[in-house]
């Protein structure tokens, strides 16, 4: 007898649908099997009785040994759930099977529970943009607003592929900024890793050797074997500590705003990695509102979803600044130069546009153009910051190499 695989079409049900795997036979007797969404077994025998289909085995999909849960949510995710969504509805395929196909197909199952949730609030008759706003973690007032825009103005298609480039985008910019912060990061915590290898193995030999010599050790020298007992002994409280410190400051920076603000503004000062993230700021800040602008989003309201996606609160205070000036009657050039964040360049250009009626194209200009430079500092970081990062491991483990030695120094002058 002949086995097909197939899998049934599962009516809606709640958000909380689990996923069960089932065989059975059609009306010929021909086997199938497959996967079907629903809230319980009983749900899922009477939805395959109803496509035709008698079930055999019915039960619910065993979760991977090793997968720790579902995977999170990542801004990558979503960038692919838009293009896909704006390509299909480009393509004409209707909303409703356009979100079944992207759903099913995508790779994070947690995704998938949203996407074919919000598929069913489409069906029942919910607004795109409503069914979107359900999930403010991910679809944020940008994304909302320019979905309503498409919807009432009857090119839904067009305002999608819009959210997706600037989806992509913006990954893309987040993406360098990871890159670019990564590696002295990944270097810094090596050199300590190394120290602290030295400190708690290598040192203890040496301090057996020195307590053979009989004779006073240098200041620097006895400094570092303090050290190394106090790293041996406590090695555990010190990681308690550095844990509990890291909690500490997370929690604090989520929800202390003016610890936010300190933070961001100090970190665009930094050297080398401060120019990264002031171009990065400058390049979401443009793309972001080119893109509602273009949507027809009225510019004091587009400027409120700007300021949250500069990824900066210096920048986010600026924006929400000059919101207030515009929604006051001033131009948008004219509010920019009141703060020194925005280079002359990307002043012009504003005004540029406001003059022409253009500034949608100018300021995508802007984005692609810091785009650009972003990219290219991220790519010469490296050999920038090999100098420094040299300087910090040869003095970490230099100086715990010459506090060694130093005593041998001193013995084979008096020898």
């Amino acid at each position: 007898m002949a086995v097909a695989v197939t899998k049934a079409k599962p009516t809606p049900k709640s958000d909380q649908a689990n996923i069960f795997v089932w065989e059975g036979t059609d009306r010929r007797g021909a086997r199938l099997k497959g996967e079907i969404r629903a809230p319980d077994i009983a749900a899922v025998r009477t939805d395959l009785r109803r496509q035709g289909v008698t079930p055999l085995k019915v039960k619910l999909k065993p979760k991977p040994l090793f997968s720790g849960g579902k995977k999170k949510i990542t801004g990558q995710d979503l960038a692919v759930f838009t293009r896909q969504l704006a390509t299909m509805m480009a393509a004409g395929v209707p909303m409703v099977q356009a979100f079944d196909i992207v759903g099913r197909g995508h790779e994070n199952p947690r995704m998938q529970d949203i996407i074919l949730s919000i598929k069913q609030d489409i069906e029942s008759g919910t607004a795109l943009s409503v069914a979107l706003s359900k999930y403010p973690l991910y679809f944020d007032d940008l994304v909302c607003s320019l979905v309503a825009a498409g919807e009432q103005a009857g090119v839904l298609d067009v305002l999608l592929d819009k959210i997706a480039t600037y989806k992509e985008k913006t990954e893309s910019i987040k993406g360098k900024i990871k890159k670019a912060l990564f590696y002295p990061a990944a270097v810094i915590v090596v050199a300590i890793g190394v120290s602290a290898v030295l400190l708690i193995f290598v040192i203890p030999q040496f301090k057996e050797l020195f307590s053979s010599f009989g004779a006073d050790l240098p200041a620097f020298t006895l400094m570092v074997l303090g050290l190394s007992d106090i790293v041996r002994q406590w090695w555990w409280a010190i990681l308690g500590v550095l844990g509990i410190a890291a909690y500490a400051f997370g929690s604090a920076y989520k929800r202390s705003r003016r610890l936010r603000e300190a933070i961001d503004r100090l970190s665009l000062k930094i050297p080398v990695i401060g120019p990264i993230l002031n171009k990065a700021a400058i390049a979401r800040f443009a793309r972001t509102l080119s893109t509602m602008f273009a949507a027809g989003v009225p510019l004091v309201e587009a400027l409120q979803s700007v300021a949250g996606a500069t990824g900066n609160a210096v920048y986010q205070e600026a924006v929400l600044k000059m919101r207030e000036g515009v929604a006051t009657g001033q131009s948008l050039q004219l509010t920019m130069r009141q703060h020194e964040l925005f280079p002359h360049m990307v002043i012009q250009m504003t005004a540029i546009g406001e003059e022409s009626g253009a500034l949608d194209a100018m300021l995508g200009k802007v984005a692609d153009f810091y785009e650009e430079q972003v990219d290219n500092a991220v790519d010469s970081l490296s050999s920038l910051l090999e100098p420094l990062i040299m300087v910090v491991i040869g003095s970490l483990v230099g100086s715990l190499v010459i506090a060694m030695y130093l005593p041998i120094f001193k013995l084979a002058a008096v020898v």
